[in-house]
């Protein structure tokens, strides 16, 4: 397991759409190894999701993991160590919620975005078998922001009011009284 570099806003690869992952190559040992980079920077760089873009690897896989319901961004549903490849998704429910969000490839920025709260994911798990997830709230953020990663979008990108996009010490400052859950990968 190697700690890989996050690449940041303004690199090609986070705005270019990721190529499926080869089916044939899941639980190869080049898959175990990217997986497990995956694992190893998401905890290296304390977040809580991470897409192979992200370490400018241009494949559809997603690695989510809230160990427990207390984080550094507030209480939140935990979710064990989740691997996505190749995922879809269906909105369920358009009604939406606002977050503040934030990401690795966007160091020490945060902005607010909303997205629906109730979407259904379909994907190929890590040996390759089909599954298929509902999350709400706070965790379906959390999945729409990842999946954006694959298709070259930014949180920046669904952003609607420009005046509340800020760095982290200002966010903490002048917004986080009223925040909620801040999702960050």
């Amino acid at each position: 397991m190697t700690v890989q570099t996050i690449i940041r806003m303004g690199h090609p690869t986070l705005r270019s759409a990721a190529q499926l992952f080869p089916v044939n190559r899941i639980g190869s040992p080049s898959f175990d190894v990217l997986v497990a980079d995956m694992r190893e920077t998401l905890h290296a760089y304390g977040g809580i999701g991470l897409a192979a873009p992200q370490i400018d690897v241009s494949y559809q896989v997603v690695v989510i993991e809230i160990e427990n319901t207390t984080t550094r961004y507030g209480e939140i549903e935990s979710m064990p160590f989740t691997v996505i490849i190749n995922p879809t998704i269906s909105v369920i429910d358009e009604q939406v919620a606002g977050y503040w969000e934030g990401c690795l490839s966007i160091p020490g920025l945060m902005g607010f975005v909303e997205r629906p709260q109730h979407v259904r994911i379909d994907y190929l798990d890590e040996a390759g078998a089909a599954r298929s997830i509902e999350p709400k709230g706070f965790l379906a953020t959390v999945f729409q922001h990842e999946l954006d990663h694959l298709h070259g979008k930014l949180y920046v990108d669904r952003m609607k009011d420009p005046t509340l996009f800020a760095f982290e010490d200002e966010y903490n400052a002048f917004h986080a009284e009223t925040r909620e859950p801040t999702p960050e990968e």
